[in-house]
């Protein structure tokens, strides 16, 4: 079975994803995803990787993730050109397992586990406003997810006193953003009303809740030690990102001086970020983003190396519905998974106008029981409404 076409295929209004389908001999045709800056992605995909992976074995997996990231490497890899490859190589990986009539954790060495527990990162979607819900009434939001079934949420309090990008675009309804440079100086007072959101969950439902906090590479590492010292009493689960992840040195010290654990970093592309973060103690929790990091081959390289230190992994999500199932075909078949990140307002909203195949969350927990390959396709409603581009 042989590569004939590559396609990618976006829509309007979701414009930070493209998707990919690896058109096969066979006919045959596997999915893949990524998520942010779609043009650019699309360029690599069709002015480079194409013709590189056109008429070449499906299965050469292995062979053609080191053809695409040697080519991309020789002029800087990181950025699109590890988000094309990522999602070239989960398509490849989806032909492969619906060829053989396979799973894709059959492929990776079949299941550890029949389910995963899963989490909820509280971004304001159509249904539920769990942004806004965080910050305005914490304990709740709490109650609200452990009815579900959920017992662990993601929030990110301290956000909006970070400084801001002059920028309308990059500036949320509330007048700040996730995303931005980072900041130098925390008030005692913002500290505080930051903290006010941990302290209301606590309240309202004790220890049922764990409570992972993200920080968006927002703060400097002091600033980072004071979020970091003042959440200790709290025994939240984990830290995220609260600065950033350019420097496993900085990360270590995070790791060295407060006993709040650190999880790192979905920002990280390929096994090499990661083998600094690991070599250097880091990190506590490993983050990976399949859909940009290299795709399922180089994730499954990065959950290996974190059980070799005897730690676990966390796929990031808060992107799209391939992602997602792609991560639990690596949750299935890699021991050292912990936890799958998720975001209620997608899975139960515009995921299922993209695939007909809704995700199998129940009592908290995503079960893992797939058909062939990733076990999805997109809709054909999709197709017809797509933008699309072909090589091949």
């Amino acid at each position: 079975m042989r590569i004939a076409q590559i396609e990618t295929l976006r829509l309007p209004e979701h414009p930070n994803t493209i998707w990919v389908q690896v058109h096969t001999d066979e006919g045959v045709v596997g999915l893949g995803e990524t998520f942010y800056i779609p043009g650019a992605v699309e360029s690599v995909i069709h002015d480079w990787a194409a013709p590189l992976l056109i008429g070449q074995p499906v299965f050469d997996r292995e062979s053609h993730w080191q053809t695409l990231f040697s080519y991309a490497n020789f002029f800087g890899y990181a950025g699109a050109e590890m988000r094309a490859i990522s999602a070239i190589d989960i398509a490849l990986w989806d032909a492969a397992g619906q060829y053989l009539g396979q799973p894709v954790y059959n492929l990776m060495g079949g299941r550890c586990r029949e389910s995963i527990p899963v989490y909820n990162t509280c971004v304001n979607t159509l249904k539920y406003a769990d942004q806004d819900g965080f910050l305005e009434r914490p304990g709740e939001l709490a109650e609200s997810l452990l009815a579900s079934g959920i017992t662990q949420m993601k929030v990110w309090p301290w956000d909006r006193f970070a400084p801001q990008m002059q920028s309308r675009q990059m500036t949320g309804p509330a007048g700040w953003s996730a995303v931005g440079p980072p900041g130098h100086r925390l008030s005692p007072d913002h500290l505080k009303q930051g903290l006010w959101t941990i302290q209301e969950i606590r309240r309202a439902v004790g220890d049922r809740m764990d409570i992972a906090i993200e920080g968006h590479s927002r703060w400097d590492l002091n600033c980072a030690l004071a979020i970091a010292r003042a959440l200790e009493a709290y025994e939240v689960v984990w830290m995220e990102d609260i600065i950033q992840p350019d420097s496993a040195d900085d990360l270590a010290r995070l790791v060295r001086e407060t006993r709040v654990p650190q999880c790192v970093s979905e920002r990280l592309f390929t096994r090499y970020t990661y083998r600094e973060v690991l070599e250097r103690h880091a990190a506590h929790i490993v983050m990976i983003d399949v859909i940009w990091t290299g795709g399922l081959t180089e994730a499954q390289k990065i959950a290996a190396m974190a059980d070799a230190y005897h730690l676990g992994f966390a796929p990031h999500d808060c992107t799209g519905p391939v992602n997602v199932f792609a991560c639990l075909h690596l949750c299935a078949s890699a021991p050292n998974a912990v936890v799958m990140e998720v975001v209620r307002g997608f899975y139960e909203g515009y995921y299922l106008d993209i695939v007909a195949t809704p995700l199998p969350i129940r009592e908290g927990r995503a079960w893992l029981d797939f058909g062939p390959g990733l076990g999805i396709a997109l809709r054909p409603e999709v197709r017809e409404r797509a933008t699309k581009r072909v090589s091949g």
